[in-house]
């Protein structure tokens, strides 16, 4: 895959417009299928779970994945570019944030 084709910079432009969290579900909603939508929020569950070091038994129960999917996954975590690791922490961070504001 080539990040810099004009195509997948426009995606991700597209995606750092966004500023609410309306706008991203009705961005990914005509982006891609409710099952699409789905299938993407178990992958991040599953990455998050992972991190947390759950099993594979749990992470299959609680999100429906495949074993193979799940492993997919934790190599995806596990590799250079720390897309999951990024998001996760980001996302942990806005959480702590959050619960301090109330």
């Amino acid at each position: 895959m080539n990040w810099n084709e004009p195509q997948m910079e426009r995606l991700i432009q597209a995606i750092l417009s966004l500023e609410t969290t309306n706008e991203a579900e009705r961005f990914l909603r005509d982006l891609m299928t409710e099952r699409e939508i789905e299938e993407f929020a178990k992958r991040l569950r599953a990455a998050e779970m992972l991190a947390d070091k759950e099993s594979y038994v749990t992470i299959e129960k609680e999100t429906g994945l495949s074993s193979a999917t799940i492993a997919r996954v934790a190599k995806w975590l596990g590799g250079n570019l720390n897309g999951y690791k990024s998001v996760i922490q980001k996302m942990h961070h806005h959480s702590t944030n959050q619960s301090r504001r109330v």
